[in-house]
């Protein structure tokens, strides 16, 4: 029986260790670079050495950038009165491309106390200093609105509330992302909990 090369099986396990990643898919990715010219191989391997030489974590938002602060704090054309609290990294993206214009703030992570996973773990102490009003003369902008963008999950949801609880006291807006129904979806294919609410956050037509 053929055996495997051990360089190549360690290829395709390290693409095991990939998030979304199956063996199939690992082998199918592993047999493509083996395949591929040199170059396109040595390109991939200093792409992924360059992603943690050259991208650091912003000490403002906690967003991934190649500065600090990233280019987001940094663009004063953006709504400083407005932050999103986000779980992810990837989840601006998503903002992005809906044309959100104010600031972020990634917590990275969830709330999850069956993994272990608690307020301490995340980035959520950091976000109290940048709610609270600038000094006088700063020329800072005074934050206005929370907005809660944190998946629909227990997990998400839990902290969405644990956030709100702390950041009640300082008089500010907080606002919640609306759930429901997406474009193009059926009501017949609509579980109970998104319809229930679709119902609660319907609009006037």
């Amino acid at each position: 029986m053929a055996t495997i090369p051990k360089v190549v099986r360690d290829l395709i396990e390290s693409f095991e260790r990939l998030p979304g990643i199956g063996p199939k898919t690992a082998q199918r990715l592993t047999y493509y670079l083996l395949h591929a010219p040199k170059e396109e191989a040595e390109k991939l391997a200093r792409a992924a050495v360059d992603l943690k030489e050259k991208t650091v974590l912003c000490s403002v938002c906690f967003n991934i950038s190649e500065h600090d602060p990233c280019e987001i704090d940094t663009d004063l054309s953006r709504n400083q009165e407005i932050i999103a609290v986000v779980e992810d990294p990837l989840d601006v993206l998503a903002l992005e491309r809906a044309n959100f214009t104010g600031l972020y703030h990634i917590l990275h992570g969830s709330i999850s106390p069956l993994e272990n996973i608690g307020p301490e773990e995340l980035h959520i102490n950091e976000l109290l200093p940048r709610l609270k009003n600038p000094s006088a003369g700063s020329g800072l902008v005074a934050v206005k609105e929370v907005i809660l963008a944190t998946n629909p999950t227990m997990e998400g949801e839990a902290t969405a509330m644990y956030i709100e609880r702390l950041i009640r006291p300082l008089g500010l807006k907080v606002t919640r992302i609306a759930r429901g129904l997406p474009v193009g979806g059926d009501l017949e294919y609509a579980d109970q909990s998104t319809l229930t609410r679709a119902l609660e956050g319907r609009n006037v037509y």
